[in-house]
Order: structure tokens, then sequence, then C-alpha cells
């Protein structure tokens, strides 16, 4: 059974405290600084880093060269991206990443795509709206931008955001296609941050065996 380290001890970290305890996982160390670890310790374990945009790009190089594995459900570095797959894999550690977690927004990302590859060329003109805590930092989401490159992809247009940030809405993404004949639209909407960190949890146990650097959805 794996052994896990928590980098950001904010509402999630405590959220995937309890997935862990619920699973019988080991929780080795929840801590803000993760650079503070033992790397005696971190080289046995699987680092799950919910933390921020900042605090990631700073740590991201300190994660691939300690922890067994990393599991990261921080957004806001996809602009990034090269450098972070490249330090994992130069280091040999296997990374798994996602914009969210969540099992029913993956599945959502798989329905957006069979639908928007179903009505390319149809005449349906896409839009995404996405609603978050006040406290989210990035904006818009990292899944509203999933779900505008996979939309892209599939219906060859890229879809406008529109984000808004009203109290503590654990997350609520809408896709909608409209054509001069009828509107579609799909929808996830997250009751709680529990089924983020299910899904982070599950992708942790993913890691075993594993190499390279994927992104959630791929392992599903």
């Amino acid at each position: 059974m794996i052994k896990v380290v928590i980098s950001g001890y904010g509402k999630m970290g405590h959220m995937v405290e309890q997935e862990l305890k619920s699973r019988g996982i080991e929780l080795v160390l929840a801590s803000e600084d993760i650079t503070s670890s033992d790397p005696e310790i971190d080289k046995e374990c699987v680092c799950i880093d919910f933390t921020t945009p900042a605090a990631f790009r700073a740590n991201y190089t300190f994660l691939a060269q300690h922890f067994k594995a990393v599991v990261v459900g921080t957004t806001g570095w996809s602009d990034i991206f090269d450098e972070v797959k490249k330090a994992f894999d130069e280091a040999a550690t296997p990374m798994i990443y996602a914009s969210n977690f969540s099992l029913g927004v993956n599945a959502l990302y798989a329905a957006v795509a069979k639908t928007c590859s179903m009505l390319k060329d149809a005449g349906y003109e896409p839009h995404i709206e996405e609603i978050h805590h006040i406290h989210k930092l990035d904006a818009p989401s990292g899944t509203a931008k999933t779900l505008a490159g996979i939309v892209e992809t599939e219906l060859g247009n890229r879809p406008e955001i529109t984000s808004l940030r009203e109290g503590e809405v654990p997350g609520i993404h809408t896709l909608t296609l409209t054509s001069d004949c009828d509107s579609l639209t799909l929808r996830h909407e997250a009751f709680s941050r529990a089924g983020f960190a299910k899904g982070a949890v599950t992708a942790a146990l993913f890691t075993e065996n594993l190499q390279g650097v994927h992104e959630f959805c791929e392992l599903l």
C-alpha cells in the first residue's frame, strides 16, 4: 500500500486526509511548506499537491526530485507545462495531473468531446460558464480551460468563458451549445470538495508501477 504526503494543508488538504483515512492509506505528513520535509521519507511517498499556482511554480522541481510519485491538483500553471514535464521526466518521477480530479468532471470531459464531435460543422456556438468560491485564485478555472480545449478540438470553435466568484461554491461548470434551431447544455455541479479528494487519492493509487507524466482522464 502506498504512503502519502500532502503538500498544502488547506481545505482540500484536509479533505484528502479524510479520504486517505477512509481507505486505510497512511498519511505520513501534511505540510504547508513541503520543502521542509524529510528527504529520506519523501522518496518512499506519493505527494498529493493542492497548493497555489505560485507555490507549485516554486516547488515543482523539488517535488520531482524528492518523491516517489506526485499527484498535482493545483491549477494555474499550464503555461509552464513543458518545463514541468521536463523536470519530472529527467527525475524519472511519475506525475499525474488534472485540472479537476472529480470523476464526474472527467465523465463530463468525455461527454463534451463526443457531443462536440457530433455537432462539428453544424452551426453551433459554444459558451462556458464557471462559478467558484471567492477564495479561488485563478480565473478562468483550470477545468473551464480544459473544457474549452476539448470544445475547440472537437467542434472547431474556441468558446468564450465567463468566470464568476460567489460565496463558497465548490464548482459549477456549464457548457452551452447554441444554434439557430436549438440549444444544448452540459453541466457539472460539485456539492463539496469530497469528489476532488476521492479522485486525487484514486490517482495516487494509479502511480504504482507508472512511468511518465499523465493527465488523469487518460488513465481512467
